[in-house]
């Protein structure tokens, strides 16, 4: 026998999908002897109501989204950083009896899922204030989280680094070891978001050292495996006489260092690299990556408390934004500058 269905409750008990309906939810007129007979029929025929049907009558569904715009929907798997976060909203989520969907949105998104899930909240991951996806989210109506945004208007709730120090922090580190060609390997840089205050913590740390900006030297390719991988060619280009890189994701590091090894370059022996995020597998690379290190899950919990403050209308947080710090965790991948670089190189 198939799933068991409200119809097939009223047919059995000779009574209308409401009657049934309204016996499940405590509601309408209905005589004690129907309630009873209902009560029977549900009992012998073991049904359950669906979560869906529970959902429209109290216009909760107890389900909360992490958007991720600009990112192409099914590319979520190649970045572990989105699993480590949606790990820590679930984390936080689990304990007020949340659950937790992840989706990739590109700006031909409706947003229609919202309504028609009936979700009770949204956290987007990295979008800007020009965007068309931030006009619709703002639209919708439903309590949100802006994570990795830096949004102007004070009444948005927003959690993200301290990014600035982020990229001051791994750019000192490789400038201590005597670097002074230093590259970037940034995402879309613009203005206001994480790649663009990272990048303001670089030129700081390079104009604290003496050291002159190049533009040559920032290379703004895509936060993946593959970005890294393909920018490995443009770092080993003798013209730039590049000693270290800093890379703005662990993925991209990893990325770049295999794509290093295949043409003859090693880490950190002929090029240092710094990542950023500190993922769990960063420890286990050959050579283990120095990163600038960042609590994820602690953020997702974060992120779901300030959904909870606007759901519940409760404010735990004296402020609706939230800045996490980081720090630099130091590894095998970055070493001093080798004083015979270009000899070190492989033909």
């Amino acid at each position: 026998m198939g799933k068991v269905t409200i119809k097939d409750v009223a047919r059995r008990a000779n009574v209308s999908v409401t009657t049934v309906s309204n016996v499940l939810n405590n509601s309408g007129r209905t005589s004690p002897d129907t309630i009873r007979k209902v009560r029977q029929v549900i009992e012998e025929m073991e049904f359950s109501p669906s979560a869906s049907a529970r959902n429209l009558r109290d216009k909760k569904s107890h389900l909360i989204a992490v958007v991720v715009p600009f990112l192409e929907k099914g590319r979520l798997q190649d970045n572990p950083f989105y699993w480590h976060l949606v790990l820590g909203v679930e984390e936080g989520a689990r304990n007020h009896r949340l659950h937790v969907i992840l989706l990739g949105v590109d700006e031909e998104e409706s947003f229609s899922f919202v309504q028609e899930r009936h979700l009770d909240g949204l956290i987007v991951v990295g979008t800007y204030e020009q965007s068309p996806i931030f006009k619709k989210i703002l639209s919708l109506d439903v309590p949100c989280v802006f994570m990795d945004s830096y949004l102007s208007d004070p009444n948005l709730y927003q959690i993200y680094l301290d990014d600035e120090v982020g990229g001051y922090l791994g750019t000192k580190h490789l400038i201590s070891l005597g670097h002074r060609r230093i590259a970037l390997l940034t995402g879309k840089i613009l203005e206001g978001g994480v790649s663009h205050m990272r990048w303001l913590g670089y030129c700081r740390a390079m104009e604290e050292a003496g050291l002159p900006y190049d533009p040559d030297l920032i290379r703004e390719e895509p936060v993946s495996t593959i970005g890294g991988y393909q920018a490995a060619q443009y770092i080993t280009d003798a013209r730039k006489q590049i000693t270290a890189v800093f890379v703005f994701s662990d993925v991209g590091a990893m990325g770049l260092i295999k794509g290093l090894h295949e043409l003859g370059v090693q880490v950190p022996r002929d090029v240092s690299v710094v990542g950023f995020d500190d993922l769990f597998y960063t420890d286990y690379m050959l050579p283990s990556l120095t990163t600038v290190k960042q609590d994820i899950a602690e953020r997702g919990n974060i992120a779901v408390q300030l959904l909870l403050d606007q759901i519940s209308e409760e404010l735990r947080y004296d402020s609706r934004k939230v800045v996490l710090p980081v720090s630099l965790k130091v590894r095998q991948s970055t070493a001093p500058v080798s004083p015979h670089h270009d000899e070190n190189r492989a033909d």
